[in-house]
C-alpha cells in the first residue's frame, strides 16, 4: 500500500512571516511607540517595542526585529548627535561586548520557545526595575565595570534583544552627563546591534511590511521630537517604564503559561 507523503512542517522563518494587513498594522504600531518613546525619553525603544514583537513574531524573529530596528534609530540618532561622541571611552565597553553577542545567539539558539520567553519577560522586567531605582554598584567602576556592562549588555542584546540598560548603569555609575551619555549610546547601539543582525542574518519580512514598520519608524521618531518639547523627560521615562513592564510581564506570562 502507497502510503501518503507526510506534508513538510512550516519553517520557522515562513510560520513568522506577516501576510496580512492587520498584522502588519500592527507591527508598525509597536514600531511608532517604541520609535515614539525612545526620541522622547533617550531610551526605551527596545524595553518598549522587545516584548510586542515577541508576542508577534516568537522569540528569535521578535528579538532580531528588536536589533534591527534598534540598529536603524541609534543611526539615524547618531547622525545628528556624533561630535559628543567619545571613542575612548566606549573602546571597553563595546569590545566586552563584542565577545558576548554571539554567546547570546548561541543560546538563543538553543533555548526553547518557552525558555525564551520566560527569560526575555525576567530581562525586561528587571530591567525597567533597576533603571526606575538608579541603582548604583561600586562594581561598575573604571574599565573592568566598563567590561562588566558591555558583556552583560552584549549577552541580553543578543539572546531577549534589550541591552540598552547594564550601558545606562554603568554611565550612571561613572557619572555621565546626559551630554555624555546620549552619543556614546547611540555609537554603542550601532555598532553591537548590527553585529546582532550580521550573526543572525537580516529579517525576512514581506516587502509590505518592511514599508509599513520603516514609515512607523520615520512617523515615531518625528512625532517623538515633537512630544519631547511638550512632555517632561520625568513623565516620559515613567511612561516607558510602564509600558516595558506591562510588557515584560505579559511575555512573562505566555512563557510560564507553556510550561
Amino acid at each position: 500500500m502507497v502510503r501518503p507523503c507526510p506534508t513538510p512542517a512550516p519553517s520557522l522563518v515562513s510560520a513568522a512571516v506577516i501576510t496580512t494587513w492587520p498584522a502588519d498594522l500592527l507591527l508598525a504600531g509597536i514600531v511608532l511607540l517604541g520609535a515614539t518613546v525612545q526620541r522622547m525619553s533617550g531610551i526605551g525603544f527596545a524595553l518598549v517595542a522587545a516584548p510586542g514583537l515577541i508576542a508577534m513574531e516568537g522569540p528569535a524573529s521578535g528579538v532580531l526585529l528588536s536589533n534591527f530596528a534598534s540598529c536603524l534609530i541609534s543611526a539615524i540618532g547618531l547622525a545628528t548627535a556624533w561630535r559628543g561622541l567619545k571613542p575612548r571611552l566606549m573602546v571597553p565597553l563595546v569590545l566586552a561586548a563584542l565577545c558576548t553577542v554571539p554567546l547570546g545567539t548561541w543560546a538563543a539558539a538553543r533555548l526553547s520557545r518557552t525558555a525564551l520567553l520566560i527569560g526575555i519577560g525576567l530581562i525586561v522586567c528587571a530591567a525597567a526595575a533597576v533603571i526606575a531605582r538608579s541603582v548604583r554598584l561600586s562594581a561598575l567602576h573604571g574599565r573592568s565595570g566598563a567590561m562588566i556592562a558591555g558583556a552583560a549588555s552584549g549577552f541580553m542584546n543578543a539572546s531577549a534583544g534589550v541591552g540598552g540598560p547594564p550601558v545606562a548603569l554603568y554611565a550612571l555609575n561613572a557619572g555621565w552627563s546626559a551630554a555624555e551619555l546620549v552619543p556614546n549610546a547611540l555609537f554603542y547601539g550601532v555598532v553591537v546591534n548590527a553585529m546582532s543582525v550580521l550573526l543572525k542574518g537580516f529579517p525576512r519580512l514581506p516587502a509590505r511590511a518592511l514599508a509599513c514598520s520603516g514609515g512607523a519608524l520615520a512617523v515615531g521618531l518625528l512625532l517623538g521630537g515633537y512630544l519631547s518639547t511638550r512632555v517632561p523627560e520625568r513623565w516620559a521615562r515613567r511612561f516607558v517604564l510602564v509600558l516595558a513592564t506591562v510588557g515584560g510581564l505579559v511575555t512573562l506570562a505566555k512563557g510560564i503559561a507553556g510550561l
